[in-house]
């Protein structure tokens, strides 16, 4: 992490003054007027001050600093129409790339825009629990995604609410809109379960392999992910077989994944295995705020994550990314 000192004469307006005539101050929010693409951003932060972009993606998580004193953060992101899921289901968003400040103390930043066309690009396809959620109380994993990573790779979240194996692969605005934008060095994460509630385990395994084959053709590289856990609990203090995602014909989905991972010679990310730890850990009672509740957000929801849900997961997929060895590992942030 970079600090740089604030010397008074080249103060603008509380901010430091630019290096570079295409740096702008943004307070509040700002809209840079640029086509859809993967762009670097780069910001230097006061106070207790993060950036979220788009619909709601967390790009930079806030940084507290001490008095006169700005911190140089990056990242890369994706531009794209619509902003949210790729149905459009939320309205198409917005043109150009939206930043806004978050955090508890946020201050003016100066943010500089920059494109990467040749950026490494990291694709998720996955359902509601891993979906870019363009309004409140609703988060997915992936829409935290980023702020885990610096400069490099930009994260792609194609997730979309209510689908399954078979609707990604069935829907053109799914798959196959996905699988022409994947280069070869791609990477694909492959987290879909939760909506294949009537799939048998024949058809989930030859879903997968369609999925996996898809992304192999491109050149890309797929990485499995199990799907996070439900917010159920028995009388033990054990989740159940629904709270970990066993489907309604008795077919354990995160099971089935491991098994095609370990067959297909793929890297797995246990997301299963890791929200279980963590909410069991946690109890019952305590890992509630993962979720959605009716205190907070109006309404008890067993699978959507908070935002704070969202990092913790988020984090969860990060640490088996650096575990597995991932190339992408290289561009995570210390």
């Amino acid at each position: 992490m970079k600090v740089l000192a604030v010397v008074a004469a080249l103060v603008l307006g509380g901010v430091p003054a630019a290096a570079s005539p295409h740096w702008t101050v943004c307070a509040g929010s700002c809209s840079f007027d640029v086509p859809a693409g993967d762009y670097e951003i780069e910001a230097l932060l006061t106070g207790q001050t993060g950036l979220d972009v788009e619909a709601r993606r967390i790009a930079l998580a806030p940084v507290a600093t001490r008095p006169g004193e700005y911190v140089h953060r990056s990242v890369t992101v994706e531009v794209r129409t619509p902003e949210g899921m790729p149905s459009g289901e939320n309205g198409p968003g917005t043109p150009g790339l939206q930043v806004r400040l978050t955090g508890p103390a946020p201050r003016p930043a100066r943010i500089a825009v920059t494109p990467k066309p040749k950026a490494p690009r990291v694709f998720v396809i996955s359902d509601s629990t891993a979906a870019d959620w363009p309004d409140l109380p609703k988060n997915g994993w992936a829409q935290a995604l980023p702020e885990y990573f610096r400069a490099g790779p930009s994260v792609r979240n194609y997730a979309q609410s209510g689908v399954s194996t078979v609707s990604y692969l069935a829907d053109p605005r799914y798959f196959a809109r996905v699988q022409p934008m994947i280069r070869p060095g791609d990477t694909a994460l492959i987290q879909l379960a939760h909506n294949d509630k009537q799939t048998t385990e024949a058809d989930y395994r030859a879903n997968l392999a369609t999925l996996v084959g898809g992304v192999r053709a491109r050149g890309g590289a797929p990485v499995l992910v199990t799907p996070p856990v439900r917010h159920r609990f028995g009388a033990d203090g054990k989740l159940t077989p629904l709270g970990l995602v066993v489907n309604n014909l008795g077919v354990d989905l995160p099971a089935v994944i491991r098994d095609v991972a370990r067959q297909q010679r793929i890297p797995l990310l246990d997301l299963t295995a890791r929200s279980q730890a963590l909410l069991e850990s946690l109890g019952e009672a305590a890992s509630w705020p993962l979720y959605l509740t009716l205190a907070h957000d109006g309404v008890d929801d067993a699978t959507h994550l908070s935002r704070y849900g969202a990092e913790r997961f988020a984090a969860l997929v990060v640490q088996a990314m650096a575990q597995a060895r991932l190339p992408l590992a290289r561009f995570l942030r210390p």
